[in-house]
Formats: structure tokens, C-alpha cells, sequence
């Protein structure tokens, strides 16, 4: 199926990735929305190739479509906040497994390997 010229587009450039807003229109001239995800790779000798994902939103789906994202969106904001929290962002960030490692090793008191039981009192 071809695709029609965008009616009206926007561009989310965000790192690697870069998201497409297009508004489109169906062979009845109805209007739907396609969001694309285009994430550039490079490759090992220097050259660099885009993979990208699409999908269709049409309008008979918009309101449930934007109360989930907006509740989606609403929850992460809620649980972790605004700020970012991963490694490509903040030099310190450790994972969980390996804070869990260095636990371990340094034989420090964790969830995973503390417990109030005493083996004595058996």
C-alpha cells in the first residue's frame, strides 16, 4: 500500500533515535496518524544504517490512545520522576545487579543476603 504525502509533520530528534509525527490521509481522504521510529546504527568500518519502526493510530482510537499514554506517562512521572536515571546519562549509575554484586563481596547487608535469623537460636 502506498502511502500519501504527510499533510502535517513533526520531528522529536531525541540521541540516536528521531521521532516522525505525520498526519496522513486514506484513499477516502479521512485523516490518521503514523509515529516512526528511526534509530541510526553504525557500523564497525564507520558507515551507518536506520532502523525504524512504525505505527498507525487511526481516529476512531485517539481518546483511549491518549488517556493510556497519558496515564502511562502520568505513572513513570509519579513513581521515578522527571529526572533521568540510567547509565548513558549519569557517570555513577550502577545497576542493581552489580550494586547486589558488590554486596556480596564486600559482605555488606543486603535484602538478598540479610536476614534476622540467627542460626544459634535454632
Amino acid at each position: 500500500m502506498m502511502e500519501k504525502e504527510e499533510i502535517f509533520s513533526k520531528v522529536l530528534r531525541a540521541g540516536r533515535r528521531t521521532y516522525f509525527f505525520d498526519v496522513r490521509a486514506t484513499k477516502a481522504d479521512d485523516y490518521y496518524l503514523t509515529i516512526t521510529e528511526s534509530k541510526k546504527f553504525t557500523n564497525d568500518d564507520g558507515s551507518y544504517h536506520y532502523k525504524k519502526h512504525k505505527i498507525y493510530i487511526y481516529k476512531e482510537d485517539f481518546a483511549e490512545f491518549k488517556d493510556i499514554l497519558s496515564e502511562m506517562t502520568a505513572f513513570i512521572v509519579n513513581e521515578k520522576g522527571d529526572e533521568v536515571i540510567s547509565e548513558r546519562h549519569q557517570k555513577d549509575f550502577k545497576k542493581e545487579s552489580e550494586t547486589l554484586s558488590e554486596a556480596v563481596e564486600t559482605n555488606e547487608k543486603t535484602p538478598e543476603n540479610f536476614t534476622d535469623v540467627d542460626f544459634d537460636d535454632i
